[in-house]
């Protein structure tokens, strides 16, 4: 995706320039399908401060800026930023300057793109029976 384009999506109303005293907390995905994991996964993060979710602009089901409107509404996030590749990912982290990043905990053992920009890292235990890939291939079997 083009710079510029990028930009402009990240400077967007979604982002909130509200002050806040509280330690910053990273959390990114591609929240394609969002679920109640999703949801259980800010409010594991806003414990922790105010929460910033990194989006993935390419995925194949619901577009970035509908996926930006439902994350920016949750009550537990505080801001969101759209990244297309590892290097914007990089920038966006560095840009927001984490005291925390939060990731599932799937990723234990496994390098984390950025987390050297956080100043520590936690791990959330996802919530069983919740996943965007689980859902797409139900109803996509549902409809054959």
């Amino acid at each position: 995706m083009n710079k510029d384009i990028l930009k402009r999506l990240n400077d967007e109303d979604w982002n909130s320039n509200k002050s806040s005293n509280r330690p910053r907390v990273w959390v990114n995905g591609t929240f394609d399908v969002i679920h109640r994991g999703h949801v259980e996964l800010m409010n594991f993060a806003a414990q922790y401060g105010d929460v910033r979710v990194g989006i993935d602009l390419d995925r194949p089901v619901n577009n970035w800026e509908d996926r930006t409107y439902v994350i920016s509404n949750l009550k537990a996030v505080h801001s969101v930023v759209g990244f297309d590749s590892d290097e914007t990912l990089i920038e966006c982290i560095k840009d927001w300057k984490p005291s925390v990043m939060i990731v599932g905990s799937d990723y234990k053992n496994k390098r984390v793109i950025g987390s050297e920009y956080a100043g520590k890292l936690v791990f959330f235990d996802r919530i069983e029976g919740y996943s965007s890939t689980n859902i797409i291939n139900h109803a996509s079997s549902s409809i054959r």
